[in-house]
């Protein structure tokens, strides 16, 4: 690794478009010799990504984010050992099919480019656990994401999303879903059907009504804030609402929780003196 830090060249600018000979930025050196396997190379006005970064191949964890980046290099597909990489804020119009070659990946963090679809390859992502594609330019829910399954967690916000596919069905791994900030004129019905989902997010879209998801037996919060949805969606007990009306139901089920503690432990000494009886 010592070696590996040491390739620092001094010829160019930060910022410059040549990335194959630009140098790496102060303090890297500092982090490959100090941190856990990881580099944090966020807002430093990147616009190409040098190749001599690739050679740090012992890298587990990479973060990019809030850079100019709009693409990478062959050589980044050497960084056999990623675990975690993030891509967010960068200038992306396409997610770059090198990325699609790091199969060790398990979180991937790529909102707030300029994306409008994902390539086939993407498929070949089998070990990722959680994917934030959140502030891109998606109209259709990429059906590449499907195949992947053992996703847990898609953050898939401020999009334009109108409907979803009948086959996202098939992601029964998926655990949590936001989908906040898109063109829901009405809750996906394919959804009711996802009944191993644990959070739900359709904050800001153009729901007006909700249908009854008392079914969704594993659904630990629903969040659906700002939709000109007129009443509280109808959901288990157990779940915690976020949005208009919510704090009154929250409020109503407390209390009525309360009165029940109030009458069971009003109930315990009776039963005491009756077992002491017996």
């Amino acid at each position: 690794m010592g070696n590996a830090a040491q390739k620092v060249a001094s010829a160019l600018p930060w910022g410059s478009d040549s990335g194959e000979n630009a140098p790496l930025p102060d303090g890297v050196e500092e982090q490959l010799l100090t941190a856990d396997n990881m580099l944090d190379l966020s807002y430093k006005k990147i616009k190409r990504l040098p190749v001599q970064l690739c050679s740090f191949t012992h890298l587990e964890k990479l973060y990019i984010s809030n850079n100019r980046i709009r693409e990478l290099p062959d050589e980044f597909a050497e960084l056999v050992n990623l675990r975690i990489l993030a891509l967010d804020f960068n200038k992306f119009e396409e997610v770059p099919r090198v990325v699609c070659q790091m199969d060790n990946l398990t979180r991937l963090y790529l909102g707030s480019n300029r994306l409008m679809t994902i390539p086939a390859e993407f498929r070949n992502l089998q070990n990722l656990r959680c994917l934030w594609m959140e502030n891109n330019y998606f109209r259709k829910f990429p059906k590449q994401l499907i195949d992947l399954g053992n996703l847990k967690s898609l953050q898939i916000g401020d999009n334009r999303l109108k409907t979803l596919p009948e086959d996202i069905v098939r992601m029964t791994n998926l655990r949590g879903l936001w989908m906040y900030g898109n063109r829901f004129e009405e809750l996906p019905r394919v959804l009711l059907k996802m009944e191993y989902l644990e959070i739900i997010d359709v904050d800001k879209n153009k729901i007006s009504k909700f249908p009854n998801m008392t079914h969704l037996s594993r659904l630990k919060l629903f969040s659906y804030d700002h939709n000109p949805a007129k009443t509280p969606p109808k959901v288990g007990d157990e779940v915690t609402l976020v949005g208009d009306g919510a704090e009154e139901i929250l409020a109503a089920r407390a209390e009525k929780l309360q009165e029940q503690q109030e009458k069971e432990s009003e109930s315990e000494p009776i039963q005491g003196i009756l077992k002491n009886g017996s």
